[in-house]
């Protein structure tokens, strides 16, 4: 599975990360409650492990704003609290379950087989923007008739970009969720890797799909 691991204590954080990847896991973490939420925007998660004492925007905030979004992807929150009142509170904004700490990774493992179970978030079988296609099962895009070859990290810019058409991602999210957290590339990198998208995506007499926010981020639009 894809997971999010959302936690701020570093060594908890890379032992949880590397557990859970020994147990066959593709794990992205995140270190503060915003870049959390903005990840869980951008990419399709399988499930999301939630600290709830987080810096930024706590675990019950991002729990909330996801569910107002009706982003329905699993969620287990984690906290240090064993108030009951916490525990409601958590589970009653939409979290999936609740494990406090200290905790066995046994059980962890199991809370979220637990979780998982409840099936796959539902994704849509086709992409659109315009007449640019995608499809996430079988990674092919087209441009109206036009098939577009992509590169791996070409092909998750433009999932990421295409799952929130009209808005604007951030930089910071896009190279997050692209990169991940801990990697170090650079603003020029991201730029470099969008204008090699946009030659393939709007070539030479198509309507212009890839939008630049300066300073800000991209967006896809096809009336812009």
């Amino acid at each position: 599975m894809q997971l999010l691991v959302a936690e701020d204590e570093r060594r908890m954080a890379d032992l949880l990360k590397k557990g859970l990847e020994e147990e066959g896991h593709s794990v992205v973490l995140a270190t503060d409650g915003a870049a959390a939420f903005s990840m869980a925007q951008v990419h399709p998660f399988d499930l999301i492990v939630l600290d709830v004492m987080l810096p930024r925007m706590d675990g019950f905030a991002v729990v909330k704003k996801l569910r107002e979004e009706r982003n329905q992807t699993p969620i287990l929150m984690l906290t240090a609290r064993d108030a009951m009142q916490d525990m409601v509170r958590g589970l009653d904004l939409g979290a999936d379950d609740y494990l406090t700490k200290p905790f066995s990774f046994e059980v962890l493992l199991a809370r979220i087989r637990s979780v998982s179970r409840r099936g796959p978030v539902a994704k849509p079988v086709l992409l659109r923007v315009g007449d640019l296609s995608l499809n996430p099962a079988t990674h092919e895009v087209r441009r109206g008739e036009r098939r577009v070859l992509l590169t791996r990290t070409e092909y998750n810019l433009l999932e990421l970009l295409m799952r929130r058409p009209g808005a604007v991602v951030q930089r910071d999210t896009l190279m997050e969720a692209v990169w991940g957290f801990d990697s170090d590339v650079q603003n020029n990198t991201l730029d470099a890797f969008v204008r090699l998208l946009r030659n393939k995506v709007d070539c030479e007499g198509e309507a212009r799909l890839i939008h630049t926010v300066r300073g800000v981020g991209y967006y896809l639009n096809s009336s812009a």
